[in-house]
């Protein structure tokens, strides 16, 4: 176990922050001054250090680029109105970071290199912190096998990194979605509950199609029978029938479990709608549409925050939305941005102070 002061920092000589232009921030095209670099090896961590952003020295053989293990994770930290510096959630991000490395074969990450670290990394570089509406730094923690002989069979020794990235919005429109009926993302026993580098790989080719046809992203449906709903590419997603919101159940394994999702479901019960988590069908969902019940549907993600959906495709049936009309979305990205903005009481302890 690394005591978190035993972290060794090397600063730039240089910062690359005036370079940047941050009323342009594309989503993760651009990196912070520092990052944090970990190895586990003989059964520990050891060489945490942060040190100025660089590449990486890799070979050929490496085990992660051959048989894929890999996970990751995605959070984010804001500035409130007097400028100080605070992580959304990490703590979530962390068991569920060490559940995806469990699935891996994989180590876990100790607490004190995972926030520890990077509570240190984003010290050193929080003056990349946007501070404007829907903008964040996004916060990339990552690990990956570096055994260099191959051969099926967990690595021995793994590579932790934690990346700093100025952003803004990632959907900066209502999304057009298409429901997804030919490849499958994930199946019962699988590894849709982790957050690995392959699910992600596995998705490109669906969502290229939709692409195609104009859509921006798919609604991934079951590995069997391809009527149930799961989640969308990038994100979670919630149907909103009146004051009821539904959101597909985790039960399965074949779901990640956002936290962005569990976030907005606490808020949603806040504000007086009941939320259910349970199995949908794409035909429950066309049924409520030509009836009027269905009245709103978005994404949630860590990325995407908050993402309405204009326009939802199956087959060659069409739902359509008047986004701007709406009053559920709208309210709970206020109330989840207020709280991480710091105009709102964070009651539920989600701001962990940098």
């Amino acid at each position: 176990m690394i005591d978190e002061l035993e972290i060794q920092i090397t600063k730039v000589e240089r910062s690359k922050l005036n370079e940047i232009d941050f009323n342009h921030l594309p989503f993760g095209k651009y990196f912070t001054d520092h990052m944090l670099e970990a190895d586990y090896e003989d059964g520990e961590w050891k060489s945490v250090e942060i040190k100025p952003y660089q590449p990486l020295l890799l070979e050929p053989s490496l085990a992660a680029l051959h048989y894929g293990q890999a996970i990751f994770e995605g959070i984010k930290a804001y500035k409130n109105n007097a400028g100080e510096a605070y992580i959304f959630r990490p703590q979530d991000n962390f068991k569920r970071f060490n559940i995806s490395a469990d699935r891996m074969e994989m180590p876990p990450v100790p607490e004190e290199i995972f926030i520890e670290g990077m509570r240190k990394l984003i010290e050193l570089d929080k003056n990349w912190i946007p501070h404007k509406y829907d903008y964040s730094l996004y916060i990339r923690p990552i690990m990956f096998a570096t055994d260099t002989t191959i051969g099926v069979k967990p690595s021995d020794t793994y590579k932790f990194l934690i990346l700093l990235s100025p952003t803004g919005p990632y959907y900066a429109n209502p999304m057009k979605i298409y429901v997804e009926e030919i490849y499958t993302r994930a199946a019962p026993g699988g590894v849709g509950f982790a957050k690995n580098a392959g699910n992600y790989g596995g998705s490109l080719k669906a969502a290229a199609v939709a692409k195609s046809r104009g859509y921006d992203q798919v609604l991934w449906t079951d590995a069997f029978e391809h009527k149930w709903l799961q989640e969308v590419g990038t994100m979670n997603v919630f149907f909103v029938f009146g004051n009821k919101a539904i959101t597909p159940s985790l039960e399965e394994g074949t779901i990640l479990a956002g936290v962005t999702r569990d976030s907005v479901m606490t808020i949603l019960e806040e504000m007086g709608v009941k939320v259910e988590e349970r199995r949908i069908s794409i035909e429950e969902l066309i049924e409520a549409y030509k009836s009027g019940k269905l009245t709103e549907l978005f994404g949630t993600g860590t990325a995407a925050t908050i993402s309405p959906i204009k326009e939802l495709c199956y087959k060659d049936f069409t739902m359509k939305f008047e986004t701007e009309n709406w009053k559920i979305a709208p309210t709970v990205k206020k109330r989840l941005t207020d709280i991480r903005d710091g105009v709102a009481e964070d009651k539920f302890g989600w701001m962990i102070k940098v």
